[in-house]
């Protein structure tokens, strides 16, 4: 029988009972139901609208459960129709009739939005750890690569060489900034709805603020229909989450383009490439390539949350059922992408360094140091533009470098090069004159890792 099942002459048509039933997925907010109904008895008991030895048996046997749960004897029947009926069904089955007053002074829907925000809050932290190990990763793999050049690109064309270095820091900082959002989607996921009922609150004299500091929430909800509607923080995350796929897809895209042949700045270790079942000469990138696959999932469970909200009155509608399901995939997918991108630099890549110092230095990526060093001569940045612009339509039609014209050469374009343009070409000279804040140089390059050391560690 079910809990509401008085009200009801007939029982439900059992292809209905398996539609409405959200048990085969909810049953992942178990744990979190067990400590918010534990709580609750808690509160019960103190406030004498249970007896405090009632509130014992409660609480001794939601303990029960919460071991048979570990011990994966815990019964999930679709007949339970969620989670918190499959935890009161089996309270009653073990203390009795004291079991049904666990219910009292809440409902499902304050119920349902409590374990949320406690499972959340939960991978929320789990999520931010994974972010702080890869970019740990990340770093040491700077670290290695201080003086490793690596062409930049602006509209995918060769621009102006980097340290490798400070490519990657660039992937930390925004890693970063995925950190943040998450500390600040936290403060509105850890506020709590438990005791605003179904819809109005209670006429019971229940204690919300001890429910939840024991729960460890910051705060309450003031407005109990908000309490119960509210769904922002789901979206919240689901954003948040949305721009780590992004980030994580854009390196992917990154490894992808440096591992192919045309590129070669990266091998692809054994470790994190797979092979083709017809051409055995073939490594492939399915690890990024998968990441980068995933990402769009993400953004599509966004969209459904969004979608989801946009139309429902006040307070709590079923629709809301449809929250975990795409938020449940998203922290998973979130969690192991971040978690796959760490083993790819960890152990799945190893960087070509011959192969990118012989790229840097067989292009014109040094053009604009050539237009600076006029500048620094006193010729206007237009005019300088100008001049280099000429030079590197001769080279090309000479299909030369830079580096190949002769000093007569260079004092027929402009009388102010002197011997000391040679040394402004070299690709180690470009990087290491970068020296505004944020730039490229090897010394800026140092100072950013020291400080990203210090921040990660502290």
């Amino acid at each position: 029988m079910k809990n509401w099942s008085s009200r009801f002459d007939e029982g439900l048509n059992p292809f209905i009972e398996k539609f409405n039933a959200s048990i085969e997925f909810d049953i992942s907010l178990l744990q979190e139901d067990l400590d918010c109904s534990i709580v609750h008895a808690q509160m019960l008991g103190r406030q004498g609208i249970i007896s405090p030895a009632e509130a014992i048996q409660i609480q001794k046997g939601l303990e029960q459960i919460r071991q048979e749960s570990l011990q994966e004897k815990f019964p999930t029947e679709v007949t339970a129709e969620d989670v918190h009926y499959a935890v009161e069904n089996r309270l009653i089955e073990i203390i009795g009739a004291v079991g049904k007053k666990l219910h009292s002074g809440r409902s499902r829907n304050d119920q349902v939005g409590t374990d949320l925000r406690l499972w959340l809050r939960r991978k929320i932290d789990q999520i931010d750890q994974k972010l702080n190990c890869l970019q740990r990763i990340l770093l040491i793999t700077a670290q290695k690569n201080i003086q490793t050049l690596i062409p930049g690109y602006t509209h995918l064309q060769r621009a102006q060489p980097l340290s490798l270095a400070h490519h990657l820091l660039a992937y930390i900082e925004m890693f970063q900034r995925d950190r943040d959002r998450l500390v600040d989607v936290r403060k509105r996921v850890n506020i709590s709805p438990l005791g605003a009922a179904a819809l109005a609150g209670t006429s019971l004299p229940i204690d919300r603020l001890f429910t939840s500091k024991e729960l460890g929430f910051e705060d309450i909800y003031y407005n109990s229909l908000d309490a119960v509607s509210d769904r922002d923080f789901a979206v919240e995350f689901s954003s948040a989450a949305a721009l780590i796929m992004v980030h994580l897809s854009r390196l992917s895209e990154e490894i992808i383009l440096w591992a192919s042949d045309e590129f070669a700045f990266v091998s692809l270790t054994d470790r994190c490439a797979t092979g083709s079942s017809l051409m055995p000469q073939k490594k492939n990138p399915d690890v990024p390539e998968l990441i980068r696959g995933k990402s769009g999932r993400v953004f599509g469970h966004l969209i459904g949350l969004l979608s989801i909200m946009k139309g429902l009155p006040m307070a709590y509608n079923k629709d809301l059922q449809e929250d975990k399901e795409p938020l449940f995939d998203t922290v998973k997918t979130v969690m192991n992408a971040v978690e796959a991108m760490s083993i790819v630099f960890d152990e799945g890549l190893e960087f070509l360094k011959d192969n990118l110092s012989e790229k840097v230095s067989s292009d014109f990526s040094n053009a604009t140091d050539v237009a600076d060093y006029l500048v620094k001569k006193g010729i206007p940045f237009r005019q300088a533009y100008e001049i280099v612009g000429a030079l590197v339509k001769l080279c090309i039609k000479r299909d030369i470098l830079l580096r190949d014209l002769t000093l007569n050469e260079w004092k027929e374009i402009s009388p102010a090069f002197s011997e000391d343009i040679f040394d402004r070409l070299i690709p180690q000279q470009v990087v290491a004159s970068r020296t505004s804040l944020g730039g490229t140089s090897f010394e800026r390059v140092a100072e950013q890792l020291e400080n990203w050391t210090s921040r990660l560690n502290s």
